[in-house]
This record gives C-alpha cells, structure tokens and sequence, in this order.
C-alpha cells in the first residue's frame, strides 16, 4: 500500500517526523521532508539515500503559505504525484495563561494549526481531480483533554482534531480522501524544550524522566493508518505511555 508513494511529512528534521520519513522510505514510499532546520533535512536525506530510499528535502515554514505552496509544486514537479500528507509541524511552549506569554501563543496558533491548514489547502484540489489520498494529521492527547498551562496548546490541538474530522465528513465520501488523527500522550521528542514558563520546571523534568513512547512508536501508527485496506478510514489513533494517567 505504501511503495512508490509519494508521501509529504512536514516538521521532519527530528522527532515524530524524522522517524516517519525514515520509516516510510523503508516500506519504499518516495518522501517529500520539509522543515525549516535545512542541516538536519541534509541528514535525514543522506540517512535515506544510504538506505537506497527516494527523498526530497526543502527549506519549508508552515506559517508562510507561500512556502507550503511552493514545496507542493515542488513535488508535483519532481514526482508528478502526491498520495500522502502528515501534517505533523507543532511546537509546545507551554505557559501559564496568566504570564502573558503573547508571542508563544501567536507561534503555536500559526504553526500547529494555520501550518496545517496551509499545507492541506495546497495538496488538497490535486487530491481532488485525482479522487484518492490520505491526509494525517498528528494531534495530541491535549486534543482531548484539557490541563494548567496548556489552555493555549489544548486550543490548538483540540482544533486539528475538530479539523480532522470536519476534514473526513467533507472529503472521504464524496473524493475517496482518507483522513486520520494521530493523538499521541507523552512522546521523547524535543517538544519540551520550548518551554521557557521558568514556573513548569518541575513539569518538564518529571516528563522527561517518565518512561515515554518514542517518535519510532508514532510512526508505527501512522504507518499502519497508511497501510490499512483502501475501504478502511481509520479516523484516530490515541495512544499513550502505560505510566501516563491522562
């Protein structure tokens, strides 16, 4: 289900992106990375190229739909197809509402959820004509439940899962466009490194000392959503470490 296509995952110069291209190139999908970290898309191409993958990297700002349009043209260029999107670009600078962490909120809004719509916006009227296509969006557990010190981060969450869903009641039937939403609970990644809320210090330590899933265990779900039977929605996923409570 997944060899030679072409699929794009965006936010993948570490973490749950990094894995996903790697992984995908080695079921054989052509992959298209984008991220704005250019030296680490050089290693993740350099990763796949040794694996006798088929990768494309670009320089790529969600934020800036101009950036999301031209890294889809990009593809349709160099591949004449696109089968496959993982919205998967998010930032977590969680923060106390109080604190007034203005600037942090305004990033989290454009790339977790203006980045999504973007990147979907620019893949979907190819997805259309073609009447095929998978879409993955990678949520949160904060998109189902809400916590102190992340009413910012759940909001945006919470919308890429409402998103996804409104996404499928409007695409799947009608354009044979598969939707999923990949809901993770704690993942080692460096998401917690954005924190600057000095008050969540003891928040960030005890999450890095809890025994997390790993980026490669995304991947897996994601991979499975992709490789499902072509009659199969598989709509969301949610998954969480055993030794998280909520």
């Amino acid at each position: 289900m997944i060899r030679n296509k072409v699929v794009i995952v965006t936010g993948a110069s570490s973490g749950i992106g990094y894995a996903t291209a790697l992984k995908l190139s080695k079921a054989g999908a052509k992959v298209a990375a984008g991220a704005r970290r250019v030296e680490k898309l050089e290693s993740l191409k350099n990763e796949v190229q040794k694996g006798g993958g088929k990768i494309l990297v670009k320089k790529l700002d969600v934020t800036r739909k101009e950036d999301c349009d031209s890294f889809i043209n990009l593809v349709t260029e160099t591949w004449n197809q696109i089968d496959i999107l993982i919205n998967n670009a998010g930032i977590m600078p969680l923060s106390f509402f109080k604190n007034l962490k203005v600037s942090e909120w305004e990033q989290m809004i454009d790339v977790n959820l203006k980045g999504m719509l973007y990147c979907t916006a620019a893949v979907i009227p190819y997805m259309i004509t073609k009447k095929s296509g998978h879409i993955v969006n990678i949520s949160s557990v904060a998109g189902r439940i809400v916590f102190p010190a992340g009413s910012v981060y759940c909001a945006t969450k919470h919308a890429v899962t409402a998103f996804s869903e409104g996404l499928r009641q409007e695409l799947s039937q009608r354009y044979n466009i598969r939707v999923t939403c990949i809901e993770p609970g704690v993942v080692s990644t460096e998401l917690p490194n954005t924190i600057t809320d000095k008050s969540l210090e003891s928040f960030v330590k005890s999450v890095k000392e809890m025994e997390s899933l790993k980026a490669e265990d995304i991947a897996n779900a994601i991979i499975y959503s992709l490789d499902s039977p072509h009659y199969i929605n598989i709509n969301e996923i949610l998954l969480r470490p055993l030794s998280q409570e909520k």
